[in-house]
């Protein structure tokens, strides 16, 4: 694989795999309209907006224009939480919602506006919780609109597992709150159906010396488009965000980042990997990181693997840094687009090793460095399974 560190990298095509990793003048670019949570404030898009190019509309089933109407079988949230934390439904008029992040996008903001009751899962303060929280969030065919918040106290710790399943057209704000000190760790699976449609903003506001460690899985889906965002509270805060996609034919699987370094002595690390194959499979990262004049001391690195294992897919990788003070302690970005390594699968077959065995060993091996770092070992084990399925799927 080409790799570039700390320049932009060029737009690419070889055979049938379309590769763009081009660098934007500004993240600002793709921050055309302001933040709201009214729809009004956000035109319908058309697709030549920056931040919806890659996008295909007419799959997003009205999400985007209003024409979704949410039904009663769309989606069941099921929430397992150790003793001691509360969980709660509450309506909009709660003060604790919007609290990280408001709506950038018609998509988040018609969620906004949309939504039945909102989830708040609070872990008081100093608590150390050694059981993860697990939310299920099951689609039964309908159109919904969610919104959950999930809040940790000065100094608490906890593990959160999000798993989507089932079929749905889920247009959701997920929000993260971390008190000063606290170490949150989330992992969002996306384990849809083939037809479901999910698109989500999730925002994560980090307070001083906080940790927050997320990991994004996507499988399943006809159209998954998420856009975590990252902005801090206080000095020392750290974010680390990896993520992990395996885009089969004819799925669109987008993730945009957004890392905004608002506050001095910050840190953020960014670590996505994709693995594609199939006609019209298409998956498109984006990752902005925004270094302010003031956030002084920001140490940051974002990086975009992915592995094309046959022809007709696509990739498309835009990393972008944007530093606006030179008093920082480094910032840098990679991406890097190839087909599958010949190489090592001879290397394994040439020692006796199926080449079924083979291509599944390249592919774990590819992505182990993000799996082992969940914590979680039933997680583990499942995405782990979940890769050799895909796999077998294509053989």
């Amino acid at each position: 694989m080409a790799e570039a560190q700390n320049i932009p990298v060029g737009s690419t095509t070889a055979g049938s795999i379309a590769v763009a990793a081009a660098a934007e003048s500004t993240v600002a670019t793709r921050m055309s309209a302001p933040p709201s949570f009214d729809v009004a404030d956000f035109p319908v898009p058309h697709g030549r907006e920056e931040e919806w190019r890659f996008t295909p509309l007419e799959r997003l089933r009205g999400l985007h224009d209003g024409t979704a109407v949410a039904t009663g079988a769309g989606v069941k949230v099921d929430v397992q939480a150790p003793e001691g934390v509360s969980v709660e439904a509450v309506g909009r008029d709660d003060a604790r919602l919007g609290r990280a992040g408001t709506p950038v996008d018609r998509v988040a903001a018609q969620a906004y506006t949309s939504f039945e009751a909102a989830g708040v899962i609070t872990v008081p303060r100093e608590t150390v919780l050694t059981e993860p929280i697990r939310v299920a969030v099951h689609g039964e065919g309908g159109v919904a609109y969610g919104h959950q918040v999930i809040e940790l106290g000065a100094f608490a710790e906890a593990v959160v597992i999000i798993d989507h399943t089932g079929d749905a057209v889920l247009a959701a704000n997920v929000e993260y709150v971390l008190g000063d000190g606290a170490k949150l760790t989330v992992v969002s699976v996306q384990d849809w159906d083939d037809q479901a449609v999910h698109v989500a903003q999730h925002n994560a506001l980090i307070g001083r010396d906080a940790t927050f460690k997320s990991f994004v899985v996507t499988f399943g889906g006809d159209l998954v488009r998420l856009h975590p965002r990252i902005s801090y509270a206080g000095p020392g805060g750290e974010a680390e965000l990896f993520g992990l996609y395996f885009t089969d034919a004819g799925q669109h699987q987008e993730h945009r980042l957004l890392v905004d370094h608002n506050t001095p002595h910050c840190k953020s690390n960014v670590v996505y990997k994709g693995a594609l194959q199939g006609e019209g499979a298409h998956a498109v990262w984006i990752g902005d990181v925004l270094i302010e004049a003031k956030a002084e001391g920001t140490d940051t690195y974002e990086m975009n693997r992915n592995l094309v294992l046959t022809d007709g897919a696509r990739v498309d990788s835009v990393p972008n840094l944007e530093i606006e003070t030179g008093e920082i302690v480094g910032a840098g970005h990679a991406s890097a687009t190839g087909r599958f390594d010949d190489e090592q699968l001879f290397y394994l077959m040439a020692r006796g090793i199926p080449a079924d065995d083979a291509r599944r060993l390249v592919v774990r091996g590819f992505f182990a460095e993000l799996v082992q770092q969940i914590g979680v070992d039933d997680i583990e084990q499942r995405l782990l399974t979940k890769i050799d399925e895909e796999l077998e799927a294509s053989v």
